[in-house]
């Protein structure tokens, strides 16, 4: 995407596809506020909210590339565990885009796999597929691929502790915010986005 204008129309194509808010921001990796102001520009007059929009389909279009960032990931992981001097039982990947993530260091770090789908509209009601690792009791290492808000984040981290899990990491492609947790977990990223006014 070159322009505000392609952006606007991206998120009316999608919204006229049927996705909510929520859902067309994490296509398009953007804040739920952004994706307010797309759908209703030239409406209300206001200016766009700062944001940064993240593209990474270069890495997503091939395996290999995915894999290559997996170990960077791990080796980020490897540091933090050491340096909390604790360990991990399972890496939690975020649906959609933290699951190939999350696949490939839980194979690199031998840890269980367990997946996790927001739900797009409400806070703290997401779901723990029960065709992977379960959590309950477990360490956990939450893996996603964009923080903008936190609010998929913490509604992942929340519905753990309901489980009784340990998150002990969570760790993202993109931050997108100036937070170094989130609900005092460790939040770790390969990048740092800050839009400077």
């Amino acid at each position: 995407m070159k322009s505000i204008d392609e952006l606007i129309q991206k998120a009316l194509q999608l919204k006229e596809q049927g996705m909510s808010e929520a859902e067309i921001g994490n296509e398009l990796h953007l804040s739920t506020e952004t994706i307010n102001w797309l759908l209703t520009h030239g409406k209300t007059g206001e200016n766009p909210p700062a944001d940064v929009k993240i593209g990474w389909r270069s890495i997503g279009v091939y395996g290999e590339r995915i894999g290559y960032l997996s170990q960077i990931m791990t080796s980020i992981i490897l540091e933090e565990l050491e340096r909390q001097n604790t360990s991990a039982d399972t890496v939690l990947g975020i649906a959609i885009n933290g699951i190939p993530f999350a696949t490939l260091i839980s194979e690199e770090l031998g840890l269980e796999l367990a997946i996790y789908r927001p739900h797009p509209e409400r806070k703290g009601a997401g779901a723990f597929s029960s065709n992977y690792a379960g959590v309950e009791g477990k360490k956990v290492i939450v893996v996603d691929d964009v923080m903008s808000s936190g609010t998929t984040l913490r509604s992942t981290i929340n519905d753990l502790e309901r489980l009784g899990a340990v998150p002990v990491l969570a760790l993202v492609l993109t931050n997108k915010s100036g937070n170094n947790d989130v609900d005092g977990v460790p939040l770790r990223a390969l990048l740092r986005t800050r839009a400077l006014l």
